[in-house]
């Protein structure tokens, strides 16, 4: 049954649609798929295992009757996407405005560094593919 599942994507509740497009797509690089500001974009991730990142305005979000998040809780969302080059994107995104919360850093279980996108949520970028990158063997 699980081969019949497939991941898309996820949506996030943002402030400013305008701004996370400007983040993900300028900033990160990513395919802007859908822009229909001020109420929602949508990111293209690339690759095989890539999905979508929706970004809905809080505004549209509270019709459905969501309540805002605190700086705490978006914090501990975290979109998490890799790369074959850690050290060298590191390098890219500075260079392009991205500030980091975590430069490049090994975990027993992986590389990574950590990007915060203009609402909060934490941009986990990893070395190589996620659950396939232990740096302690």
């Amino acid at each position: 049954m699980t081969d019949r599942i497939r991941y898309e994507g996820m949506t996030l509740t943002v402030e400013s649609v305008e701004r996370s497009i400007e983040f993900y797509g300028g900033k990160l690089g990513l395919t802007v798929e859908v822009n229909a500001a001020p109420a929602f974009g949508m990111i293209r991730v690339p690759g095989a295992g890539g999905g979508t990142i929706g970004l809905l305005s809080l505004a549209e979000a509270k019709k459905e009757g969501v309540e805002p998040s605190t700086p705490a809780q978006r914090r501990g969302i975290h979109v998490e996407l890799s790369t074959d080059d850690l050290d060298g994107l590191f390098e890219e995104l500075k260079a392009r405005g991205v500030v980091f919360a975590e430069p490049p850093h090994d975990e027993p279980w992986e590389r990574s560094m950590t990007a915060l996108d203009p609402d909060g949520y934490a941009v986990e970028l990893a070395q190589g593919r996620r659950g396939q990158n232990r740096t302690d063997r």
